[in-house]
C-alpha cells in the first residue's frame, strides 16, 4: 500500500473550540507577496477618528468565524473589528493545500501584516488595537508595522515549544503534536486536521513550525528565514500597552510559556494576568473556552477594560505574575 493510500488515524476527542457563529461583512484582502486573505469586518455607520479598530489574530488551524461572537461584543461597546484567516485556512484556503506555501512567520509577517495595512487604510486615524488566540499572540509581533498597534490582549499566547506545556499533559501532547502530526503530514502533504477532529487542515510549513522542539522562535524554520533577512525578529518594534491573560489549566498557556513569547515583546509594556478556573466560579476552562460566551460576563469584560483603558479594573479576577 502506497503511503498516500493509507487511512488517517482515527478521530481523537480533544478540546474543541467554539462553534462557527454569523459573521460580519465578507471582504478580501491582499497580501504582501499576492496572496488572497478572506475575512469579515464589523464596522459602525458613522466615522469617528477615536473609535479603535480591532483586529482579532486567531489561533493556529481555527477558523475566523469562531471568534465571531466576541467580535459582535466588541462591536457592541463601541469597537469597529476585523476577523480574518490565515492562508490555508476557513476564508483563505486555496483549493489545494498541498502546493501550498505557508509558515507561521507568513502568517504573522504577511498575513497579520496585511490586516494591520487594511485597518490602516481603511479606518484612517483610528487607534488600531489587537486581540491574538494562541499563535496569534505570537503573530502580533511579526509584523512590520507592529508599531502601529496601540494596545494588545493575548489569551493563552505562546508557539508551542513543548518542555512550557502543563507536567500532567506533556507527553500526550508531544506525541500528538510532534511526533504523530508530523509523521500525518508527510503522508499528506498537508495536516488532515478535520478528518481527524483535531482542530482544521493545516498547511506543511505551519506544522514545521509548530513540530520542531527549539526553545526559540527564531530557531523554528520560518523563524530562522526572517532573522536571517533582517537581522532580527519584530517584536521589539511593537510598543503596544500588552496584557497577557493565561488560565490555569491551559495545558499550552503555562507561565513559562507566556513568559517565554512576551520576552520578544522588548519593546511594549507587558502584563501577565494568570486566572484560576475557581476565581470565576468555573471548574475548568482551558485553551479555547475564553471566547465562548458563556464567559460574556467573566472572561470578556478583563480584554474589554484593557483595549478600553489600559488597565485593568480592582475586581478583576485573577493575579498578576511578576516579571522577572
Amino acid at each position: 500500500m502506497n503511503l498516500q493510500d493509507m487511512p488517517p488515524p482515527a478521530p481523537t476527542r480533544i478540546e474543541s473550540p467554539l462553534p462557527d457563529t454569523t459573521p460580519g461583512k465578507p471582504f478580501k484582502e491582499t497580501a504582501p507577496d499576492g496572496f488572497i486573505l478572506g475575512g469579515f469586518t464589523w464596522r459602525h455607520p458613522s466615522s469617528d477618528a477615536t473609535r479603535p479598530i480591532v483586529i482579532i489574530n486567531a489561533a493556529t488551524s481555527v477558523r475566523c468565524r469562531h471568534y465571531s461572537r466576541f467580535a459582535d461584543y466588541l462591536f457592541a461597546h463601541g469597537f469597529d473589528v476585523i476577523t480574518y484567516d490565515y492562508r490555508g485556512i476557513g476564508e483563505s484556503r486555496p483549493a489545494s493545500l498541498k502546493a501550498l506555501q505557508a509558515s507561521w512567520t507568513d502568517w504573522g509577517a504577511l498575513d497579520f501584516e496585511a490586516m494591520l495595512k487594511r485597518a490602516q487604510r481603511e479606518f484612517p486615524g483610528q487607534p488600531i488595537d489587537v486581540v491574538g488566540h494562541s499563535f496569534g499572540g505570537c503573530a502580533a509581533g511579526l509584523g512590520a508595522s507592529g508599531h502601529l498597534i496601540r494596545r494588545l490582549v493575548t489569551v493563552g499566547a505562546q508557539f508551542a515549544y513543548w518542555r512550557d506545556y502543563a507536567p500532567a499533559h506533556r507527553w500526550r501532547m508531544f506525541g500528538k503534536w510532534h511526533v504523530l502530526m508530523p509523521l500525518v503530514t508527510m503522508i499528506y502533504g498537508y495536516f488532515p486536521g478535520k478528518r481527524l477532529g483535531w482542530l482544521e487542515d493545516t498547511p506543511a510549513g505551519v506544522v514545521r513550525d509548530w513540530s520542531l522542539s527549539t526553545a526559540r522562535y527564531e530557531k523554528r524554520p520560518s523563524g530562522r528565514a526572517i532573522s536571517k533577512t533582517t537581522g532580527q525578529l519584530p517584536f521589539a518594534g511593537v510598543t503596544a500597552q500588552t496584557l497577557a491573560i493565561s488560565i490555569s489549566d491551559d495545558p499550552y498557556g503555562t507561565v513559562p510559556a507566556i513568559e517565554r513569547l512576551l520576552g520578544y515583546f522588548t519593546g511594549s509594556t507587558n502584563s501577565h494576568l494568570r486566572i484560576h478556573p475557581e476565581d470565576i466560579g468555573e471548574e475548568e476552562v482551558g485553551h479555547f473556552a475564553f471566547f465562548r460566551s458563556a464567559y460574556q460576563a467573566t472572561l470578556w469584560p478583563i480584554a474589554l477594560a484593557w483595549l478600553q483603558n489600559g488597565e485593568l479594573a480592582p475586581d478583576t479576577p485573577g493575579r498578576r505574575v511578576p516579571r522577572s
